[in-house]
């Protein structure tokens, strides 16, 4: 939460994705991003925007963050009850 009041929401989403990409192993050879370019990857990328209606790789893995997301959330719902995260998965609602 703090990187995020910091940096604000989209460099803090930025950040997350390079942190992500850099941690792989082995590591990827190209990377392809849907919407926005990552600086300082170890590997070259694409930024393509609505790269989940254009690359099918980049719409599985975006089905992939989001059912992953999602469960999360259920789990999270068990542990702080009262605030519905099993119904809107913390999407705004």
């Amino acid at each position: 939460p703090s990187e995020c009041d910091q940096l604000g929401m989209h460099e803090a989403d930025l950040q997350g994705l390079r942190r992500a990409l850099l941690r792989l192993d082995p590591q990827p050879g190209f990377a392809l991003t849907d919407g926005f370019a990552v600086s300082g990857l170890a590997c070259p990328g694409l930024a393509v925007w609505k790269g989940d209606q254009v690359a099918a790789c980049v719409a599985a893995a975006s089905i992939i963050a989001k059912v992953t997301r999602d469960r999360i959330m259920i789990d999270y719902d068990a542990q702080y009850e009262g605030y519905g995260f099993a119904e809107h998965k913390g999407y705004c609602t």
